[in-house]
């Protein structure tokens, strides 16, 4: 377990095992990859970050994992990998959210991309990316970098 503060100062806890806050959470994020590279989006407010969102009614978290990235990229995902759960205790309420690692097939080209401009791919991501004015908040914090040190056996 994990436990350090969010861009926005929000105590977070970070585990790697299975569902340690909820069996039901709320949230997903999905780290991707496309033809070796990360598979982003171009969030219309917030910047680059890797697609994610809420679990609707009735949708499981990995449905809903599955969904975010197509709706977010276009994004057809082979394979999708759970890789841990994080609870952040934040001041306008509690998040608790799925991490998954997809594996991507193809992008379809899509009318809409929902909130955002559609995919961004990049061959890695950049040391700097705390301080990037280009990424989204939610990939400035230790979250990414728990999760991408995790990753390594999977992407090399």
């Amino acid at each position: 377990m994990y436990t350090f503060r969010d861009y926005y100062k929000n105590k977070v806890r970070l585990s790697f095992d299975i569902d340690p806050f909820s069996k039901q959470p709320k949230h997903v994020w999905v780290i991707c990859r496309y033809e070796m590279q990360w598979l982003l989006t171009d969030h219309k407010q917030r910047g680059y970050e890797f697609p994610g969102g809420k679990v609707e009614s009735g949708e499981s978290p990995e449905e809903a994992a599955k969904r975010e990235v197509k709706e977010e990229t276009g994004g057809v995902v082979q394979s999708l990998h759970y890789l841990g759960q994080y609870y952040v205790q934040g001041k306008a309420g509690d998040v608790i959210k799925n991490v998954y690692y997809a594996d991507i097939t193809e992008l379809e080209k899509q009318d809409t991309y929902f909130e955002t401009n559609g995919p961004v791919t990049l061959h890695k991501i950049p040391a700097n990316i705390k301080v990037n004015p280009r990424f989204s908040f939610i990939m400035k914090d230790d979250v990414l970098t728990y999760c991408m040190k995790s990753l390594q056996s999977i992407t090399e």
